[in-house]
């Protein structure tokens, strides 16, 4: 059985991802574990007291065609604002990979990623989304939102599948979610910010310049995509591992229509789902937190089974410490194009960075990695911290790690 160690936490038989295109071949149990992972506690940890959110359905999704794969209805979380607050808004987008042939889709529609028949009636809130201002030092108190994500296509597609019982909603899931929160106050929000993580965070950079149309001009919008930042990059053998995974999702769920026009005019649909032929068009700031060794693309994109028939990467992708030369030198190739790919990006005022050089996966749901006594920080900033000073333009961020090995605060996942 594998492994994992996180600060002293052991999960056993976890693997956090196997070949792209095979991502949520997992039961619900190892994906329970995953997400214990990613907000970085135990559900059963006793001396930990998130606020609880309940479910709530958004009713009238359903005649707008609104759906999850299955065809029930979507949802989220929301807890009110109060304060300096109540009419400040923060919606994250949660992710869960995709899905990119029907038989992953049927898979998936089995489970809370693809309906809502699955999905917690309550579930906890931690990181960027905690009540608590020692926890959170700036969102604490603003309305909070986790839009579930039940449609394995980051929330942008728009097509069927009749045969296989079918909906891949996305973009509808994402408008009738905008329509009911405005509803419930968001449409006079004086500051909002949509985040998210993982495909969360990809969403986030498809649909952030939509989200400030939401607003008046005179609303502070901006957004933040955390662990989102995947990059079309050959793998080990290559091979194009996550363009085949992108290029199935796009052609399977309808996802063409729904990508910026001021990418799809001048680049195919699969490289529009690229973040990095995006972020520099964007009109609206955003921030970027990423780490430089992204686990999930180590493990799903660039070194994945498929591509590495023979085991020669089978314990550096699960432990970076077993990684011999060549390897690392491989692994600093990919943070070196991940620093090429958000060179214009960074040059405008507005966009703030965050990139530390962890073998890590999602940083700001987690509340040990996004504001703790021991968070991971670049130049003695954590990621709360880094965000907050973006967002309230405190400051300029711009913050770029040295290489490995040299971040001795990192949060780095290791399996075994």
């Amino acid at each position: 059985m594998r492994k994992l160690f996180l600060l002293g936490v052991v999960v056993t038989g976890l693997i956090l991802g196997t070949e792209a295109n095979e991502y949520l071949e997992f039961n619900v149990t190892e994906l329970d574990r995953i997400e214990e992972l990613e907000y970085g506690f135990s559900k059963s940890s006793s001396n930990f007291n998130p606020l609880m959110v309940g479910l709530t359905l958004i009713r009238g999704a359903g005649a707008k065609g609104a759906v999850c794969l299955d065809g029930t209805l979507p949802g989220y979380h929301l807890h009110r604002g109060h304060g300096s607050g109540a009419n400040s808004w923060l919606i994250q987008l949660e992710g869960g990979g995709w899905c990119d042939n029907i038989r992953n889709c049927v898979y998936r529609k089995k489970s809370r990623r693809g309906s809502s028949n699955y999905m917690e009636k309550q579930i906890q809130f931690t990181g960027i989304l905690s009540d608590k201002a020692q926890q959170n030092p700036d969102f604490f108190n603003w309305n909070r939102v986790k839009l579930r994500y039940c449609d394995g296509g980051s929330f942008s597609g728009d097509s069927q599948n009749k045969a296989a019982r079918l909906q891949f909603r996305g973009e509808r899931i994402w408008r009738a979610a905008m329509d009911d929160l405005k509803a419930k106050g968001m449409r006079y929000a004086k500051q909002a910010l949509l985040s998210g993580c993982s495909a969360g965070g990809l969403a986030v950079i498809l649909r952030c310049d939509e989200f400030r149309n939401l607003f008046s001009g005179s609303t502070r919008v901006k957004c933040l995509s955390d662990a989102g930042l995947f990059l079309d990059t050959p793998d080990v053998s290559g091979g194009h591992t996550i363009r085949k995974l992108y290029n199935g999702v796009v052609q399977l769920q309808g996802v063409r229509n729904n990508l910026p026009h001021m990418c799809t005019n001048h680049l195919n649909p699969t490289s529009c789902f690229f973040p990095q032929n995006l972020i520099s068009q964007m009109k609206t700031p955003l921030f970027i937190v990423n780490a430089a060794y992204d686990i999930w693309q180590i493990q799903s994109s660039i070194a994945p089974p498929s591509a590495d028939p023979r085991g020669y990467w089978h314990e550096c992708r699960l432990n970076h410490g077993r990684c011999n030369a060549a390897q690392l030198r491989f692994l600093q190739g990919f943070r070196n194009q991940m620093l090429r790919a958000v060179t214009g990006f960074s040059k405008s005022r507005k966009n703030g960075l965050f990139i530390n050089s962890c073998f890590a996966h999602c940083q700001t749901e987690r509340q040990d990695t996004w504001f703790a006594d021991d968070s991971p920080v670049i130049h003695k900033k954590a990621v709360a911290i880094a965000v907050g000073d973006w967002y309230f333009d405190r400051a300029e961020v711009k913050l770029i790690d040295c290489p490995y090995p040299c971040d001795r605060s990192c949060h780095n996942l290791v399996f075994r």
